[in-house]
């Protein structure tokens, strides 16, 4: 597939998403439609939407790529997707409640009210740093694989890319912010779906394989282990330590960060919110399972046709996370290449553009007040827009220090550093949740939630001598979390009169 068909196609996927976000915010760019659609969104697009969202180009790409990384991971990843579950039960029934009761536009608005000021501040600070990050590490890997497929063949260098990437991104949710996203992301969704089952469909038909056939492929490989129950202290992939980091990852990085609540808050009342997360959890655990068998299928496909595992342009070392586009772009046919293109875009996009109509949102209320009453004028739109701009920017340079950096597969990048900068927050809110008697510090709040990430860092550093030979994984989060708790514990003061919220 040559780079300027690529390069039509993406044009084509765009002209399509502009054209819905003219039609959908042409008559309603106001702060309400942004921040939260008018609270009118229909609990099944939101549900579907949410795929796209939570999945991005990291699952696509580097999901499959990790199957068969010499580290062994196979189907560990899938430990991890069933500790996600729990967590989205745990939103679905705890959270959303609390969130609908409240009446929130910022999640963040319940640590105002439960603690104070400061420790409001720096759980939306938190959010942004966090929020931030994330996104810049999955627009990353769907950029690399632009850049490597189609813009070097055009002499474009990687930070134009970037900058074209998020672009595109802006100009489409500028002004309708939530409203139009919980139409394109639906949209996008479909693509993300859609491209899944064609992938395996186009790889089984070239191994001359049927379904049952791909299927027993599959299980007799050595890529198609799912439950890891040896070695609990040394292993990173035991059964245990994989359910509960997938969590405790999923509540802090669903459940307490405003991209994803964001959508579920549109929804009208709380029932149909809670309908929305079952529905989504349900589709989610179910894709995942496709995402696996596609990772085995590409190196099975890989070993019988002499496909080695390509090589990362800066460090020269093998890349897993390139695999998937190497075979669907090089080795398939074009309508498979095609199908890999628009579900990657989609991934990611989907991604991206929660992620900056979130930091926007979060920005603009829990610093800037524009969800209050007095504030919430068309004279703050031209503020809004700033902000929007301000996080394309912030997210743009992001991606180039990180892109000079890393040497490692992006899925285990991105939690890894969400076990530090997350952690805060989930000991915040248990907090919050389970100690109604007692009322913190709150000037103090800040510094305990800065010391929290840095003594979770010396501990897993040097976990192996002081817990004999035990190796954190994302269940780090839980030590982070419980950090953060305790530091607010010990600091906090018992308080005459029960929290009632």
């Amino acid at each position: 597939m040559t780079p300027s068909t690529i390069l039509l196609l993406i044009i084509i996927y765009f002209g399509i998403l502009f054209y819905i976000s003219h039609r959908v915010s042409r008559k309603d760019d106001g702060n309400d439609a942004f921040f939260t659609a008018n609270k009118n969104s229909k609990w099944y697009l939101v549900a579907f939407g949410m795929i796209g969202t939570a999945l991005s180009g990291v699952t696509f790409i580097s999901v499959p790529g990790e199957v068969g990384a010499p580290s062994g991971e196979q189907f560990k990843y899938f430990q991890f997707v069933l500790g996600n579950a729990l967590g989205f039960i745990v939103i679905t029934k705890l959270l959303l409640p609390l969130y609908y009761r409240m009446n929130l536009t910022s999640i963040y608005g319940y640590i105002e009210q439960r603690m104070g000021f400061y420790s409001y501040k720096t759980a939306a600070t938190i959010f942004l740093i966090s929020r931030t990050i994330s996104s810049a590490f999955r627009l990353y890997l769907v950029v690399i694989v632009l850049q490597r497929f189609v813009f070097d063949f055009y002499h474009i260098p990687f930070a134009f890319t970037v900058l074209i990437s998020l672009l595109l991104i802006f100009s489409y949710t500028y002004r309708g912010g939530l409203k139009t996203i919980i139409i394109t992301d639906t949209l996008q969704t479909f693509f993300l779906v859609t491209s899944v089952f064609l992938t395996i469909y186009f790889i089984c038909d070239r191994m001359d394989l049927s379904a049952i056939g791909a299927f027993e492929e599959v299980k007799n490989s050595n890529y198609s282990k799912i439950f890891f129950f040896d070695d609990f202290l040394g292993s990173k992939f035991h059964f245990v330590k994989q359910i509960l980091g997938g969590m405790f990852v999923t509540i802090a990085m669903t459940g307490l960060d405003q991209d994803l609540m964001q959508k579920n808050l549109s929804c009208k009342n709380i029932g149909e919110a809670q309908k929305n997360m079952f529905t989504f959890t349900g589709i989610f655990v179910i894709i995942n399972i496709f995402f696996l068998s596609v990772g085995a299928l590409l190196y099975i496909y890989a070993n019988k046709n002499g496909i080695a595992i390509p090589t990362d342009l800066i460090t020269g070392k093998p890349r897993t996370d390139l695999l998937f586009p190497e075979i669907a772009l090089n080795h398939l046919a074009t309508i498979p290449a095609i199908v890999f293109l628009l579900g990657i875009i989609a991934a990611t996009f989907a991604t991206t553009d929660s992620a900056l109509t979130a930091l926007t949102t979060s920005f603009c209320v829990d610093f800037l007040g524009m969800d209050k009453a007095e504030n919430n004028k068309k004279n703050t739109v031209r503020t809004r827009h700033l902000v929007h701009i301000s996080f394309s920017v912030l997210i743009f340079f992001v991606i180039l220090i990180f892109n000079s950096i890393n040497d490692s597969s992006v899925v285990g990048m991105i939690f890894r550093v969400a076990s530090y900068t997350y952690g805060p927050l989930l000991g915040l809110y248990a907090f919050g949740l389970f100690q109604k008697s007692r009322n913190v510090h709150d000037k103090w709040v800040p510094i305990i939630c800065l010391l929290s990430p840095l003594f979770t860092f010396l501990i897993n550093e040097n976990s192996k001598l002081l817990f004999s030979g035990y190796v954190f994984d994302n269940e780090l989060i839980v030590l982070n979390g419980l950090i953060t708790y305790l530091g607010l514990y010990l600091t906090s003061s018992r308080s005459s009169k029960k929290i009632s919220f």
